[in-house]
């Protein structure tokens, strides 16, 4: 049996890179809109998502899914943007363009000129006059070919990678229990800060009459983070709102995970090493009911599977929002999770345990019902295709 299509394992630049274009969502350009969408199957196949669920975050098909992934594979970043071609005959060559890069992006001073950055007016006359090569070519359509190749005039910034030691061997062991262990592997993680505030956006509307928010910026509810749950196997994104990130909600979470199987065996949660998420008291807890914490190296956090589906939380319940409050926010978010779960798929699967849960659910609107409903840490087995809300703690 062959192995599931994925795009290669990211360099920790690339998976920064692909976050940071997830995160900030498609702009009002085409081209940006574009370049989101392609990142976004990038990282959800980075994270172990398979092509179905893929086409069916992004809206696509599954065949188009599996040609943005082999375009990553050949040609890396370059493959997210957009290529169009026409007109006239091109006087200055790839070769001409792949020079002027490569020399706009290096230092001036390991070429032997005294400056420490470039003018266009000072590269435009280094191309003219050196000895590799001669690029005739004006300011304008030098500042043209750069933007092309999305070689911009920015500042300056500090870096960093990973420096786990165990990189390799952390993500080794994340693809392997997604590959072989899908149906019993999860994801974890915290999606935040949740502020109270109008948030710009996008939206369909007339010409010259777009949507406006108010730009009030008084932050007096403080912020929530959401504790957010994924099924790999059966792609159900579940979740609760709480105050902050402590070792008592990550308990309260896995709980929730452990108890979607029930059944006593081996279960595998994907989840960055936060210290709030590996504590004394939670990997005692693992230990004993059977499941493994698969962390994700320092920096990593693009292998997480659950990151692609926060993309779409933060896209339309998030941008273009004015929430008065954080309920109406936790409960608009809680709903779009359960149109979210409820067309994930088009035939779920049935798990024997979530059947016997729903036998023993207490009749509707019965005590034990709304106090089910309302208890903070939720750890009992839900229906697939409904969230609950909770109070925030």
């Amino acid at each position: 049996m062959s192995k599931p299509l994925r795009v290669r394992r990211l360099t920790d630049h690339e998976g920064r890179q692909i976050q940071q274009i997830v995160r900030r969502g498609g702009g009002r350009s085409e081209k940006s809109i574009v370049r989101w969408r392609r990142a976004l199957v990038v990282q959800a196949s980075a994270g172990g998502n398979t092509v179905p669920v893929i086409a069916r975050l992004v809206q696509t098909s599954e065949d188009r899914v599996r040609e943005m992934i082999h375009r990553f594979n050949d040609m890396g970043m370059a493959s997210l943007d957009p290529q169009w071609a026409g007109g006239r005959p091109r006087q200055i060559t790839t070769e001409d363009e792949a020079f002027i890069v490569a020399t706009a992006t290096a230092r001036p001073e390991s070429l032997g000129q005294p400056f420490t950055r470039w003018s266009l007016r000072k590269l435009a006359a280094y191309l003219a006059d050196n000895d590799v090569r001669l690029v005739a070519v004006g300011r304008e359509r030098l500042r043209q070919i750069l933007d092309v190749h999305d070689v911009t005039f920015q500042r300056t910034k500090t870096w960093k990678e990973s420096n786990d030691p165990d990189r390799d061997a952390k993500l080794d062991r994340i693809e392997h229990v997604l590959e072989h262990y899908p149906d019993r592997c999860f994801a974890f993680d915290e999606f935040g800060p949740l502020a109270i505030r109008p948030v710009g956006g996008s939206a369909w509307a007339s010409a010259g009459r777009p949507q406006r928010q108010p730009a009030n910026y008084h932050k007096t509810h403080g912020v929530r983070q959401f504790h957010g749950c994924y099924s790999i196997g059966d792609d159900e994104l579940w979740g609760v709102v709480r105050r902050q990130k402590s070792a008592v909600n990550t308990l309260a979470a896995l709980r929730s995970i452990r108890a979607r199987r029930p059944d006593s065996q081996q279960i595998y949660v994907i989840l960055d090493n936060l210290s709030a998420h590996k504590g004394p008291a939670i990997r005692a807890w693992a230990k004993r009911n059977k499941v493994e914490l698969c962390f994700t190296p320092t920096y990593s956090s693009w292998a997480n599977p659950i990151e692609a589906h926060f993309g779409p939380l933060r896209e339309f319940v998030l941008n273009n929002s004015n929430h008065p409050n954080h309920v109406v926010l936790t409960h608009r978010l809680h709903a779009h999770l359960r149109w979210r779960n409820a067309n994930a798929r088009g035939q779920r699967r049935q798990w024997d345990h979530s059947c016997r849960t729903l036998r023993r659910s207490p009749p509707a609107g019965s005590t034990n019902a709304r106090r089910l409903m309302t208890t903070d840490a939720p750890t009992a087995v839900t229906a697939p295709t409904t969230s609950r809300l909770s109070n925030p703690s």
